[in-house]
C-alpha cells in the first residue's frame, strides 16, 4: 500500500471517529446549551417583528443579518427615529438574546431618548419604568454574569431616577417609592433601635427576613399555619380575595392591601367604616377588602398570605433575590428599597458579584470593574446624603385627599429624602474594598481618586455629626480623616491643618471659600433647618435644637462676612440670599417645609414645635386651607383649631410680621431706585 493511500486511510478513520463523537455528545451538548440559554431562538413568536423570522429563515447567515439590523437601529437613533430603532432593537434581542450591548442600547433609548417625548409625567415614568423592566425582567435573566447589562440597569436608578437632570425627576422618586412601599411594605420606622447603625440595620434585616423565609408554595404556605383555626382562615381569605377582591394574587393584591391599610391607619378610618350601601355598592372591591382587613378572624391569615405574595412577586416579578437583598443590608447598611440608590446599589453590586468568577487572565481587559465599581461608590454616597426617605404613599395614591388650593390644583405629595448616618461607615469600608480591585487607584500611586472622594465625603460627614450634635463621632472622624489608610502621598501636609480641636476644623470649613458662596452657605443653613423639623416630625428634641443651633451658627457668620454697612448706616449685601433676621429667614423655610407636608404629619410637626415657630406654622396652613374646596376631607373630619389651635401671642406675632414685610418691601424698592438713576455727572 502506497503512502498516500495509507494516509488517507488514517484520515478517513479520524474522520468516522469525530463524526461518532459529534453524534454522541451533539445531543447533551445541545440539551446543556437550551437549558442555560446560550442558543439563538428558532422560531418567531407571535407579534414578533418580521426581521425575526427573516433572521431565522437565513440559518448561518443570522450574525450577518444581526449586523446589519445593529448598524441600522443606529442609524436610525441618530436621525431621531427612536420608536423605529427600539423595534429593531427588539428584533435583535430575540434574535440574539445574549448580546449584552443592545439590551443597553434598547433600554437606553426608552429610558432617555423616548421618554422625554413624552406629554405628561406619568408617560414619561411609564417609558423609564419599561426601560427598567427590559433590563430587568429580560436582559438580566439572558445574561446573569453581563457586568454591561447590570451596570446600565444600575444607571438608570442612579441618573435618571435619583439624579435631577430630567424635570419629571421629583414624579420618578414618588411612584418609585409608592411601588415599592406595595411590594415591601412601609421599611421599620424611627425608634431608639434604629439611631445606632448596628440597630437600623438588624431592624431592616428582620424587616425582610419573614419575606425570605416564605413558603415557595401555596400548599407549603398552608403547611406553615400553627394550627387548625388560623389553617382554615387562611382558605377562606384566599377564596374571599380571589372571588371578591383581586384579579391575580401578586401585585394587583399588594396594591389594594397597600391603598387600604394606608386609609385604615390614618383618620380617613372613619370614613371607611362609615361607608353606606351606595358607596359600598359603587366601589365593592374597596368594601370587600375592608371587611376582610378589619375581620380579628383572619389576622394571623394576612400574617401569613402576605409574606408569601411578597416573596413571589420579588422572585417572579422583579428577578430579585430576597436572601442577596439582606446579605447587601448587612453589607452596606439599612436599604430602604423606595430609595433608587438602594436598586442601583444591588444591581451594581450584583454585576460585579456575577462577574467577578468569569474573569480569566485572557478575558480580563472585558471587564469593566472600575466603572462598576465606582457606581456602587456613588450609591452608597447618594444613600448617605438622600437615604432616609420621608414619603406620603396614601397621598400620592390617592391625590384626591390631598389640599385643593381654590383652583383645584393639587399640591404635590411629600417625598422627603434627608441624610442617612448609617452608611458613613460602610462608605468607608466599600471604598477601602474596591480601591485594592481596581487597577488605576493601588497603593503605589502619589494621587488616587477613591481617596480624594473619600476625604471630601468625611469632611462633609464631619460637618454633619457636628450639625446632629454628636461631637464625639465628628472628633472620630477627623481621628480617620488623618489616620485612614489610602492617605495620597502627597497629601500628607493636609494632615496638619486637620490635626486640631473639632471647634477649630469646623471654624476653618466655614472659612474655606467654598463655604462663602451664596449656594452652599445658603444650602448649609437650610439643609440644617430642614433637618430640624424631620427631627420634629421624628419628636426627637435633641436633634432638633443641635441643627438649629448649628443654622444660627452658620447664618451669623455668613451674614457677618457677606453683609457690608454703607456711610448711610443703611445695611446691604453683596450677594444676600439669606434674610439678616434668623427668626424671619428660619421661619419663613419652617413654614414652607410644613406646608408640602400631610395634615397629619404637619399637626405632629406643630404640636412639638417651639412657641416661637409655631405662629409661622399657624399662619401658612391656615391660609394654605382656608381656600381648599376638600378642606373637610384634608382635616379628616375635624376642625381648623381643633388639629392647629391658634398659639399664644399670635396678635403680636402678626403685627410683627406685617411690619417686617412692610420693612423689606420699603428696602427692595429702595435699592431697584438705586439701579435704575441715571449716572451723576
Amino acid at each position: 500500500m502506497s503512502r498516500n493511500r495509507i494516509v488517507q486511510v488514517i484520515a478517513i478513520v479520524v474522520a468516522l471517529l469525530a463524526l461518532a463523537g459529534a453524534g454522541s455528545l451533539g445531543p447533551a451538548i445541545n440539551a446543556s446549551a437550551a437549558r442555560h440559554q446560550l442558543v439563538y431562538v428558532d422560531r418567531a413568536e407571535e407579534n414578533a417583528p418580521p426581521q425575526v423570522a427573516l433572521g431565522i429563515a437565513l440559518g448561518a447567515l443570522r450574525g450577518v443579518f444581526v449586523n446589519y439590523l445593529w448598524i441600522r437601529a443606529n442609524t436610525l437613533k441618530e436621525q431621531g427615529k427612536y420608536y423605529e430603532a427600539m423595534t429593531l432593537a427588539r428584533a435583535i434581542t430575540t434574535l440574539q438574546p445574549r448580546f449584552p450591548e443592545v439590551w443597553s442600547f434598547h433600554a437606553w433609548n426608552m429610558a432617555y431618548n423616548i421618554s422625554v417625548t413624552a406629554n405628561s409625567r406619568e408617560e414619561r415614568w411609564e417609558w423609564v419604568n419599561k426601560g427598567i423592566r427590559l433590563l430587568r425582567d429580560e436582559g438580566v435573566v439572558y445574561n446573569p454574569a453581563s457586568l454591561v447589562i447590570h451596570r446600565e440597569l444600575s444607571w438608570i436608578f442612579l441618573h435618571k431616577i435619583a439624579g435631577y437632570t430630567d424635570d419629571a425627576n421629583q414624579y420618578y422618586k414618588r411612584a418609585l417609592a409608592a411601588e415599592w412601599t406595595e411590594v415591601l411594605g412601609e421599611p421599620p420606622a424611627h425608634s431608639p433601635q434604629t439611631r445606632t447603625q448596628e440597630g437600623a440595620i438588624q431592624a431592616f434585616v428582620d424587616w425582610l427576613t419573614p419575606i425570605a423565609r416564605a413558603p415557595r408554595s401555596m400548599s407549603a404556605l398552608e403547611a406553615s399555619a400553627p394550627d387548625d383555626e388560623t389553617r382554615q382562615a387562611l382558605r377562606e381569605l384566599v377564596q374571599e380575595l380571589r372571588t371578591r377582591v383581586v384579579d391575580d394574587m401578586g401585585m394587583d393584591l399588594l396594591r389594594r392591601w397597600t391603598e387600604m391599610h394606608a386609609v385604615l391607619s390614618s383618620s380617613y378610618r372613619t370614613f371607611v367604616e362609615q361607608m353606606g350601601e351606595e358607596a359600598r355598592r359603587a366601589r365593592p372591591r374597596a368594601a370587600a377588602l375592608a371587611d376582610l382587613m378589619t375581620d380579628p378572624r383572619y389576622d394571623k391569615a394576612w400574617d401569613l398570605l402576605l409574606p408569601f405574595v411578597r416573596r413571589r412577586v420579588l422572585v417572579d416579578e422583579y428577578h430579585m433575590e430576597p436572601d442577596r437583598m439582606i446579605r447587601y443590608t448587612k453589607k452596606y447598611g439599612p436599604l430602604d428599597w423606595r430609595h433608587p440608590a438602594a436598586h442601583a446599589l444591588y444591581w451594581g453590586a450584583r454585576g460585579v458579584e456575577n462577574a467577578l468568577p468569569r474573569i480569566r487572565k485572557m478575558t480580563v481587559e472585558d471587564y469593566d470593574f472600575v466603572n462598576a465599581d465606582r457606581q456602587v461608590i456613588q450609591s452608597l454616597q447618594e444613600l448617605y446624603r438622600s437615604g432616609d426617605v420621608y414619603f406620603s404613599y396614601l397621598y400620592f395614591r390617592m391625590p384626591e385627599l390631598r389640599i385643593q388650593d381654590a383652583g383645584g390644583q393639587i399640591t404635590y405629595s411629600l417625598y422627603l429624602a434627608v441624610p442617612n448616618p448609617h452608611f458613613v461607615e460602610k462608605y468607608g469600608e466599600i471604598v477601602e474594598e474596591v480601591a485594592r480591585r481596581s487597577k488605576y487607584d493601588q497603593e503605589a500611586r502619589i494621587y488616587t481618586l477613591y481617596d480624594a472622594g473619600y476625604e471630601n465625603f468625611l469632611k462633609d460627614a464631619i460637618r454633619f455629626f457636628y450639625r446632629r450634635g454628636q461631637k464625639d463621632v465628628a472628633q472620630r472622624y477627623i481621628f480617620k480623616l488623618i489616620n485612614r489608610e489610602s492617605l495620597s502621598l502627597n497629601d500628607s501636609w493636609k494632615n496638619e491643618r486637620y490635626a486640631q480641636s473639632l471647634e477649630d476644623f469646623i471654624r476653618d470649613q466655614f472659612e474655606d471659600e467654598r463655604f462663602k458662596s451664596t449656594y452652599v452657605a445658603q444650602s448649609e443653613v437650610s439643609a440644617a433647618i430642614q433637618a430640624a423639623v424631620v427631627a420634629l416630625l421624628d419628636g426627637n428634641d435633641e436633634l432638633f435644637r443641635s441643627n438649629w443651633e448649628y443654622a444660627q451658627m452658620f447664618h451669623k457668620r455668613y451674614t457677618d462676612a457677606q453683609v457690608l454697612l454703607t456711610p448711610t448706616g443703611r445695611a446691604s449685601g453683596r450677594t444676600e440670599v439669606m434674610d439678616r433676621d434668623f427668626r424671619f429667614y428660619a421661619g419663613t423655610h419652617v413654614a414652607t417645609f410644613v406646608s408640602m407636608l400631610d395634615v397629619e404629619q404637619a399637626e405632629q410637626v406643630y404640636q412639638r414645635a417651639p412657641n416661637d415657630l409655631k405662629p409661622f406654622i399657624y399662619m401658612v396652613m391656615r391660609d394654605l386651607l382656608a381656600a381648599a374646596p376638600n378642606r373637610a376631607v384634608a382635616l379628616g373630619g375635624r376642625d381648623f383649631e381643633e388639629v392647629f389651635p391658634q398659639p399664644e401671642g399670635y396678635e403680636q406675632f402678626v403685627a410683627w410680621w406685617t411690619n417686617a414685610l412692610r420693612e423689606r418691601e420699603q428696602a427692595a424698592r429702595r435699592l431697584g431706585e438705586q439701579q435704575t438713576a441715571p449716572p451723576g455727572p
